[in-house]
């Protein structure tokens, strides 16, 4: 199946040492919200609190004839919340030192207005990013099934090549849009819309920068956990060793390669779309082999002789190893690999310079290097 559904969360942030701004006014802890629903048929809003990993009701607003409403929250730091009504209200809210008015009136498909709280505001435009996305990526996904039940292998590519530039194209929308918002901490909100592995170095920089401005938040604390756990495999650093058995028994190492450009691919033969994949492998391999280019074919296979018949059938003349462990090789374990394919592209000093390149993405950074 075409994996091009993004996921999204929201974690709480909590933050247990109150930041001072440069005219050392110390934050009270309370912000007001407050506002008008035009045509509501409720006459109450419910406030949500969003924690780790659940969501907490924290009060019920109640709306005054002509749809107003005011409550002052309480908070101990930086904290995402939501402000619903049944299914017919769902307002999002970044709440931390600035008051947040909100007007939205339910019979219009218009975001809500929100003025005061920049936050909740850069919260806003993220959504608005998110859903807009998503409707395009729906769009793909219903083209892709279509195209599948047809067989029409063209449009299939088609389809994976545009759902590969979409997202490439979402990503710089979203780090612009992270990049006007002044380290807010509502960026936090906007990181759950990247690819970390694609986009460490520009998260691991955000990140340090929050931690300084937003110090002892919990889901930044995490995060930074999680980007340590990835700093091993970021671009630029030196690919982690390989090992294995080939196909005579005989240990290949990763490190043998060194001086070529080296795509490491991570497949197995009952894997369809790495099978799928493997004939734009063989032929950009063809095409790059005498100028410095190889493949380091990593087996996910649990059988020597499913792997072996795979590599006859695809014509894959490369390097390939395998411990013969499924999902428990040492290699998947090294590389944090949980979904195949998958693929690192190392340059010839044994450094990462790409991640999850495909189809046309992967012909296009061999002709970037070699033409």
């Amino acid at each position: 199946m075409l994996n091009i559904f993004k996921s999204f969360f929201i974690s709480l942030l909590t933050i247990s040492l109150v930041s001072c701004d440069n005219s050392e006014q110390v934050f009270d802890g309370k912000v007001k919200i407050s506002g008008k629903i035009e045509n509501a048929d409720g006459s109450e809003l419910i406030l949500v609190k969003y924690l780790d990993d659940r969501t907490e009701i924290l009060d019920t607003l109640k709306l005054s004839s002509n749809g107003k409403f005011e409550y002052t929250v309480e908070l101990e730091g930086p904290g995402f919340y939501e402000l619903t009504m049944q299914e017919k209200v769902s307002i999002m809210l970044a709440l931390y030192d600035q008051d947040a008015e909100i007007s939205y009136d339910v019979n219009d498909d218009k975001s809500p207005n929100i003025e005061g709280s920049e936050d909740s505001q850069n919260m806003l435009k993220v959504k608005e990013l998110r859903e807009g996305y998503q409707e395009q990526i729906n769009g793909l996904n219903d083209a892709y099934f279509e195209a599948m039940s047809e067989k029409d292998q063209e449009r299939i590519k088609e389809i994976q090549e545009q759902a590969m530039s979409l997202e490439s194209n979402h990503a710089t929308k979203v780090k612009e849009v992270i990049g006007e918002m002044n380290d807010s901490f509502a960026s936090l909100f906007a990181v759950g819309l990247l690819n970390i592995k694609q986009d460490f170095i520009f998260v691991d920089e955000l990140v340090s920068r929050l931690n300084d401005k937003y110090p002892n938040t919990k889901m930044i604390t995490s995060l930074m956990a999680q980007l340590e756990d990835l700093r091993v495999l970021s671009i630029g650093q030196v690919a982690p060793e390989i090992s294995l058995p080939n196909p005579k028994g005989e240990l290949v190492k990763l490190s043998d390669l060194r001086g070529k450009y080296v795509l490491i691919d991570f497949w197995a033969a009952w894997c369809k779309p790495c099978r799928e994949e493997n004939p734009n492998v063989v032929k950009l391999y063809n095409q790059y082999k005498d100028q410095g280019f190889e493949v380091f074919g990593v087996s996910l296979d649990r059988t020597k002789e499913a792997w072996e018949k795979a590599i006859a059938e695809d014509e894959l003349t490369w390097t390939h190893v395998s411990d013969l462990k499924y999902f428990n090789s040492e290699a998947a374990a090294t590389y944090q690999i949980n979904a195949i394919p998958a693929t690192y592209l190392i340059d010839p000093e044994g450094k990462i310079v790409a991640k999850d390149l495909r189809g046309m993405s992967l012909e296009n950074k061999l002709a970037e290097i070699f033409n």
